[in-house]
């Protein structure tokens, strides 16, 4: 009798796998994050693409809820946002009451008054923290309160729990500046403080490094290669009592884009199209594929920010309708959009030029001047930044000239998703 496994348990993509986790054992990440908790005195920075796996190998080394204070970029809008959460976290407290007897010393209270003002935090008022006393005669109350920076980097001290922070890229680059230099000091006592970040221009890499010279462990993430990739299904399948040819193996990981997150997708999504909920009674062979798996996945993965970044800002100006060669029309916005799908870019770095080339390829005739390609993908930023996703899909650098493809879902939609819309 086979052990029963449900598919939905197997291939978790954008969760924590516990059966298709890759531990990818060669490049030796797991022990150089473990390194952060033995008295390692510096700040530890994990950067990679994203969906290339950071969280869940930081989730692996220290489980939320576990072994760390988990803090989303995303969710802080303001400093003291951050500050509250650790505060809540470690049940800190920002006012002190102390009362001193004539006599004898009498009570140490801890209270904490906090107010949040976004959804993660506790809202209204309590008292945390222990009450002794013990009155005689006369007392004296002298009330402290404290900033919510420092009672919480005071309690971080003290409480010594590890401080992770992910989509720190997503935090203003004078917000990251700030928080380095406030926790410099946790750091050089020897507390783990790990930050997950792309390397890319909204995290300032060069930035902490000079905030913290000489204490920085940086662990770059390398992008997947296939057989990494591949051994999210060979693990998988197996538990389901299903067996997948290594060609369409070696398909599934040639269209992931270096992403896991995308692999675990695919495998989920041909559990789904073969009917596998649970572990088979008897053997399945899947020795072929149809691009309709990936035209499927692409519609549940891009469609949404592409549709977004099509329509363009509500303030609709040069929306001239333009003839593409394919017969139809369309304004400067998805002009851009299929010249991208047509390069089929990938996580790629974009040259301005190369754009524009491809640019007169989809049109027949009134080709866009630069200036206004410029102000489109400048447009295009600020819709794909103002996005509830923690990294824009697409940034378009105007001092270098370059167009960054950072998401691996909107690169295989442009390629996949576009052309069946």
């Amino acid at each position: 009798m086979l052990k029963q496994y449900k598919s939905s348990h197997i291939f978790v993509p954008g969760g924590m796998p516990q059966h298709t986790y890759v531990a990818r054992s060669e490049r030796n990440l797991e022990n150089k994050l473990r390194s952060a908790t033995d008295n390692l005195c510096k700040l530890v920075t994990i950067t990679g693409a994203t969906k290339s796996g950071k969280t869940v190998l930081t989730n692996k080394v220290f489980p939320r809820n576990e072994k760390g204070i988990w803090i989303d970029g995303g969710t802080i809008g303001e400093e003291n946002d951050l500050w509250n959460y650790i505060l809540t976290e470690i049940q800190g407290y920002t006012d002190l009451e102390l009362e001193k007897s004539q006599e004898t010393t009498s009570s140490i209270k801890g209270q904490i008054e906090a107010e949040a003002s976004i959804p993660l935090f506790l809202k209204g008022k309590g008292n945390l923290g222990s009450d002794y006393s013990q009155n005689r005669g006369m007392a004296q109350t002298k009330s402290i309160s404290l900033s919510p920076r420092s009672a919480a980097i005071t309690q971080l001290r003290k409480a010594n729990i590890p401080l992770i922070i992910d989509d720190f890229h997503y935090l203003d680059r004078d917000f990251q500046g700030n928080i380095i230099r406030a926790l410099k000091p946790l750091i050089f006592e020897g507390l783990p403080v790990i930050l997950i970040a792309i390397p890319h221009r909204r995290y300032d890499a060069v930035k902490v490094e000079r905030e913290i010279t000489g204490r920085l462990e940086s662990i770059p993430i390398p992008t997947w290669n296939d057989e990494e990739l591949l051994e999210i299904p060979n693990e998988g399948f197996p538990l389901l009592n299903v067996h997948l040819s290594k060609s369409i193996g070696l398909r599934l990981a040639s269209e992931a884009y270096g992403s896991p997150h995308l692999m675990q997708e695919f495998c989920r999504e041909l559990t789904s199209f073969h009917k596998v909920e649970t572990t088979l009674s008897k053997r399945l062979e899947i020795d072929n594929i149809s691009d309709e798996l990936f035209i499927k996945v692409a519609e549940g993965t891009g469609k949404i920010v592409f549709d977004k970044l099509a329509k363009g800002p509500r303030q609709r100006t040069d929306r001239l309708p333009r003839m593409l060669k394919s017969g139809e029309t369309a304004d400067i916005y998805k002009v851009i959009l299929l010249a991208l799908a047509q390069l089929s870019p990938g996580l790629e770095t974009i040259e301005y030029e190369q754009l524009r080339a491809v640019i007169k390829d989809v049109l027949i005739d009134n080709i866009p001047q630069g200036h206004e390609v410029t102000r489109v993908l400048e447009k295009m930023t600020e819709i794909a930044s103002s996005d509830e996703a923690s990294t824009p899909v697409l940034d378009w650098d105007k001092e270098e000239q370059k167009l960054h493809i950072t998401d691996p879902f909107f690169a295989f939609f442009l390629k996949w998703g576009v052309e069946h819309l």
